[in-house]
């Protein structure tokens, strides 16, 4: 099974658009409680809310075996939900290979993000692995993506913000079919104008949590003709609901309250296509 097919199959399974962030931060988790045994607490109390996880690899890499707990942390992930790896690599040529090899032949994520600033050659390898997820980053949800993002280029016909440009790219890159792009829930207008130019690529949308986004735009916004291809990620919101014993029962209770919120927005607004 491909990652969409698999993503959908979660999504429909679970009945949910939203993907945790397994981000482990030791100085916001519980005192006395280990990354592993913090992540596995959070996936037993979450797994049947969610349509993914993402992990993303900075917070693993800066911990002392940190890469081990990574690894026990996707292998403890049930087998029908995909695995998102946030990692933004981005290079060329043979360390592009290595990138994309470490990601999906050796970690084993479904997906992996990319950063696409280097061009074609440094996305290829990953879209290389049919299979697997390619997000690209597009309109990223940060307040300074916009030093480059929202910049103006000519282009053939006329002049587009850069974010445009890399979403066009992105579709003629799209062989596969497993390219997807990273829009930020914190631009919502940018979303609607994504979407539109592209209905059925899959979006992962992060900024719903801590970074403020508006929930109801994002999901009006973000899913296709068919309320689809949107994943609406949260990572400190929900994890960190409580540095108490009841974490990960807290962690469940903001969790099964977003996708409860997501899914109402699914029923109550017209995607704007």
């Amino acid at each position: 099974m491909n990652f969409i097919d698999k993503l959908a199959s979660a999504a429909r399974k679970n009945n949910s658009l939203l993907c945790i962030g397994l981000d482990p931060d030791p100085e916001l988790m519980p005192s006395r409680v280990g990354v592993l045994r913090f992540n596995k607490a959070i996936i037993d109390t979450t797994s049947a809310l969610v349509c993914a996880y993402k992990l993303n690899l900075a917070f693993y890499e800066a911990l002392d075996e940190g890469m081990d707990v990574l690894k026990r942390t996707i292998k403890y992930i049930p087998d029908d939900i995909p695995v998102i790896g946030d990692a933004k690599r981005g290079d060329i040529g043979s360390t592009a290979k290595a990138y994309a090899k470490a990601i999906f032949s050796n970690l084993g994520f479904d997906a992996t993000t990319v950063n696409p600033y280097l061009g074609f050659d440094s996305v290829e390898p990953f879209i290389e692995y049919w299979d697997r997820g390619v997000f690209i980053l597009c309109r990223t949800s940060n307040p300074s993506a916009v030093d480059f993002q929202s910049l103006r280029f000519e282009t053939e016909h006329r002049r587009l913000p850069l974010f445009e440009i890399v979403a066009l790219r992105a579709a003629q890159w799209n062989k596969h079919g497993n390219i997807g792009l990273v829009v930020g829930a914190t631009y919502p207008e940018e979303l609607k104008l994504i979407r539109q130019n592209h209905p059925d690529m899959p979006l992962l949308i992060p900024g719903i949590g801590a970074q403020g986004g508006d929930l109801a735009s994002a999901v009006r916004y973000g899913v296709n003709a068919r309320g689809q291809k949107a994943i609406l990620s949260s990572s400190r919101q929900i994890i960190y609901a409580s540095r108490e014993k009841d974490f990960a029962q807290a962690a469940r209770r903001v969790a099964a309250d977003l996708r409860e919120r997501i899914n109402y927005h699914l029923a109550t607004f017209t995607p704007a296509l």
